[in-house]
């Protein structure tokens, strides 16, 4: 299970030459020098049967940008989307319009940014519809309404306290760790959340776990 990629289609190459089937947790583009490498990583990982990634902000964006729809996008992501031939449009398209918001396996559940109870009971819903309730959780985290001095939302965890006993969550979104390492965190009802953004592509490292439960080893490139 890999991290936030944001661009860094070297370590994402790195975590993808394994063996085991590779679960990436969104946000493949934006910030490092070669998204549209990351994005081919996962079209093959794709295309073999070896791996998935799930739906982030940031490969919403991408979907709608291509799409031709009005996206507040900045100017490397429009140059990046503007210069993709009309064949990896549409495979990337197909793809993350394919990608499931959230994913269960066992006692380990997987979702980008955060996590909602009514996740337990719902499949994600079909891609192009109103970002809202727990999709919204599952793109963007648990927002206050406020924002912060550096222009984003300000994000609480009080979803963590949520998670039933015996579920680890493992999600992105958020550089969270303060000693370059996933950062577990539990909560109040007895589950746990695994935070795997640990800043790559944006002056940090990528960072995976190996499953099955109990984790056995944790690697970052």
């Amino acid at each position: 299970m890999v991290g936030d990629v944001h661009g860094d289609a070297r370590a994402f190459a790195m975590a993808a030459a394994t063996e085991r089937f590779v679960v990436q947790l969104g946000d493949l583009t934006d910030g490092g020098a070669d998204s549209v490498g990351a994005l081919r990583i996962a079209l093959e990982l794709l295309d073999h049967g070896r791996g998935l990634f799930l739906l982030g902000n940031h490969e919403h964006k991408l979907a709608r940008l291509l799409a031709g729809r009005a996206v507040k996008a900045d100017a490397p992501l429009r140059a990046m989307a503007a210069g993709l031939d009309a064949g990896l449009r549409a495979r990337l398209l197909a793809a993350i319009g394919a990608a499931p918001a959230w994913l269960r396996r066992g006692q380990a559940f997987f979702v980008h940014a955060g996590f909602h109870t009514a996740m337990l009971h719902h499949p994600p819903p079909p891609f192009g519809g109103k970002v809202e309730g727990p999709l919204a959780r599952a793109l963007f985290g648990q927002t206050t309404g406020r924002g912060q001095p550096d222009g984003f939302p300000e994000r609480v965890l009080d979803w963590v306290d949520r998670i039933p006993a015996g579920l680890v969550v493992y999600c992105g979104h958020d550089n969270r760790s303060t000693d370059g390492r996933p950062l577990t965190r539990r909560g109040a009802a007895g589950g746990e959340a695994v935070f795997l953004d640990t800043g790559a592509g944006k002056g940090g490292h990528l960072s995976w776990i190996d499953l099955p439960a109990p984790v056995d080893r944790v690697g970052a490139c």
